[in-house]
């Protein structure tokens, strides 16, 4: 397990440095940092003495190894456009962001698994239609659309939830069901294949033949043994609600980090833009290894192989 366990965080630590550098180069090829920190308007010479103060001058290589090596200190520049340390002002939004993710992925999971062992157990029936058709409507309808009808449904007809903000838990309601639902349909047809595959094993046939209840024989064994998928699927779904939750924290106005990098990309701040870039990265990665370690300590036919 230890060398399993080292391997895929060498990995990890290379698949990090290369998202780094990726999106270090995309954002500096967006545009010149120079003219973006002087303003329009501003002179040529001005620009000139933008670019050499703040080493933009300097080739790609250098600027790249400096960024990191004082983001690896925690070191993460000043944001142009809040005159603030990038830092602080990155990680007091990322709370609001965790928050949101947990809870879209938990509400995900809440109506996933459920539709999911039902359209297994009745196969092929009105009830498994049913639940395939909630999951192609979840996965076709663009989250930010159905935001849109949360807050008409919610908001503007029924008075129940507010528009806007990040105050109390009820600011986190529609966009937690914008998220979730949108990353249900996934879960729900894994989880549907996995019962499937596992309640035709030997050893359901034989817990049924031994009078087992029906419903120790679905969740005690069939259940368990196909939600093993899962771990590693709510893993890389976590890593896409926390850097897809722009759009959705734009539309409902959450203090959180998509609505932050939102803010980063209109302004062209660069330090904000590519350290969130690198922040989220280095989550997804992280969670990525954490489910690769979860599934292998489950599964110890994955470490062997």
């Amino acid at each position: 397990m230890l060398a399993y366990g080292l391997k895929r965080l060498g990995l990890a630590v290379l698949v990090a440095l290369a998202v780094s550098m990726i999106a270090f180069l995309l954002l500096r090829l967006s545009g010149d940092p120079a003219i973006a920190i002087a303003g329009e308007g501003a002179r040529q010479a001005d620009i000139e003495l933008i670019r050499k103060t703040y080493g933009f001058d300097r080739p790609l290589p250098v600027q790249y190894a400096e960024w990191l090596g004082k983001s690896l200190r925690g070191d993460l520049g000043e944001s142009i456009y809040f005159k603030s340390p990038a830092a602080p002002l990155i990680f007091s939004k990322l709370q609001t962001t965790m928050l949101l993710g947990l809870l879209s992925l938990a509400f995900a999971l809440a109506i996933s698994i459920p539709l999911g062992v039902l359209a297994a157990i009745y196969r092929n029936s009105l009830v498994d239609r049913l639940c395939l058709g909630l999951a192609v409507v979840g996965q076709a309808l663009p989250n930010f659309f159905f935001a849109l009808l949360l807050i008409m449904l919610f908001s503007i007809t029924l008075r129940w939830l507010p528009v806007s903000g990040s105050d109390s838990w009820l600011h986190f309601v529609m966009p937690t069901i914008a998220l979730g639902y949108y990353v249900a349909p996934a879960f729900m047809r894994l989880i549907r294949a996995g019962m499937i595959e596992v309640l035709e094993a030997d050893y359901i046939r034989t817990a049924r033949a031994k009078g087992l209840p029906a419903r120790s024989v679905i969740f005690k064994h069939a259940l368990r043994n196909a939600v093993v998928p899962v771990v590693a699927l709510a893993a890389v779904q976590l890593g896409y609600l926390l850097g897809g939750s722009v759009v959705v924290e734009t539309i409902f106005a959450l203090d959180g980090l998509g609505y932050l990098a939102y803010q980063s990309i209109t302004f062209k701040d660069f330090p904000v833009m590519q350290n969130i870039v690198l922040l989220l990265s280095v989550i997804y990665v992280a969670l990525t290894l954490a489910a690769d370690l979860a599934n292998a300590w489950l599964d110890p036919r994955i470490r062997v192989a």
